[in-house]
């Protein structure tokens, strides 16, 4: 007799959320990341009845449900696969997506030096694929919150399947929310109540007030743009406030090694630039900010030039296309909706199917 397999959801109901998801053997609904003997890589979701067809031959889902992780397979014509469940910056980088994700590497640092901390409450803006809510999540943990806010549904949608993909279900610690992150987030968080706050948007000196009110004092706030006219703007709204400490701006590059033997050198390729981080933190009401010192000087910009990162600049030319960001269609969207909600439906089908109640 076939031995059942255990849900996910009876594994271990002490366990924080999501960690279930990650132990035990392989089941059904599990992602899993095969790598040949050529170090090619390929993700495949288990299914009953599945089969991975490749060249090589055909490798049937069964011979990989019930097997502990890290186990060497062979497909049908005796072709190895190292079978591994992907690591959440492997699941990232190959999740269905619409919007363009934060790298890991940007994530990390994003998590340290916003000093997300287990039990925080915290409020994002900018989910997009939900690339970045996953870090949080994990950073907050069951006795934390996420708040986040997303203008379009579509990217919502997106987010809260590769979420419950992640967590092996939907997080008790999350809460998205659809509209402007300035204008919701004071509707429904008290003011002061939130520790820390991250945006990830085109233009997060709007909500420049709307953090001011809803930031606890002493709170941090992150901001990840993508380009250096963003950067320079909201430092400079931000220091304009006096309401925050002096930010911090930073980029974040990654360079890999190869290592073989004798032969040690650089990877010719690199993750370079992704995106600017900037950091700042809530002063008390009641302060008042201590300017940056800084020398005096003739400037050689007109006017004109400095509009273009105050208040007064024209909005309409902040978007997405001036910025150089490419489009998403509708059609990619759907695509990527439908495959992030995937595994969730198979292991949902799985459990029912193993529930002798259902």
């Amino acid at each position: 007799m076939k031995k059942r397999i255990t849900p996910v959801s009876e594994a271990n109901s002490t366990a924080p959320h999501g960690a279930a998801a990650r132990r035990g053997p392989f089941r059904v609904g599990d992602r899993v990341q095969l790598t040949d003997e050529k170090r090619r890589i390929n993700t495949i979701t288990l299914q009953n009845g599945g089969e991975f067809h490749t060249h090589k031959g055909v490798l049937p889902h069964e011979a990989i449900i019930g097997l502990p992780e890290g186990s060497v397979i062979e497909n049908i014509d005796g072709f190895r696969y190292q079978a591994l469940r992907p690591l959440a910056k492997d699941f990232v980088l190959s999740m269905p997506r619409g919007a363009t994700v934060v790298y890991p590497k940007d994530a990390a640092q994003i998590v340290q030096f916003g000093d997300i901390f287990p039990g925080a409450r915290v409020v994002e803006a900018g989910v997009g694929s939900g690339a970045l809510s996953i870090s949080l999540l994990r950073a907050v943990g069951d006795e934390g919150f996420l708040h986040s806010f997303e203008r379009r549904e579509e990217f919502a949608d997106i987010a809260r399947g590769n979420i419950a993909t992640v967590f092996g279900g939907e997080h008790p610690s999350w809460q998205i929310s659809i509209g402007d992150f300035q204008d919701k987030v004071v509707e429904l968080e008290e003011p002061g109540s939130v520790d820390r706050v991250v945006l990830d948007m085109l233009s997060p000196w709007e909500c420049l007030d709307a953090v001011a009110t809803v930031l606890a004092p002493g709170g941090v706030w992150t901001n990840y743009v993508s380009s250096v006219t963003q950067m320079s703007r909201v430092v400079e709204a931000i220091r304009a406030s006096g309401q925050f400490t002096e930010p911090e701006c930073f980029e974040t590059l990654v360079r890999g090694w190869h290592v073989d033997g004798l032969a040690v050198r650089p990877d010719h390729r690199m993750v370079a630039h992704t995106a600017f981080l900037i950091t700042c933190r809530r002063l008390a009401d009641s302060a008042d900010g201590i300017p940056k010192a800084k020398r005096i000087k003739e400037h050689s910009y007109s006017s004109e030039d400095l509009s273009a990162w105050t208040r007064d600049h024209d909005e309409q030319q902040w978007s997405a296309e001036a910025l150089g960001e490419r489009g998403i269609s509708d059609k990619k969207l759907r695509r990527a909706s439908r495959d992030a909600h995937q595994a969730v439906r198979v292991r949902e089908a799985q459990n029912s199917d193993a529930d002798p109640e259902s």
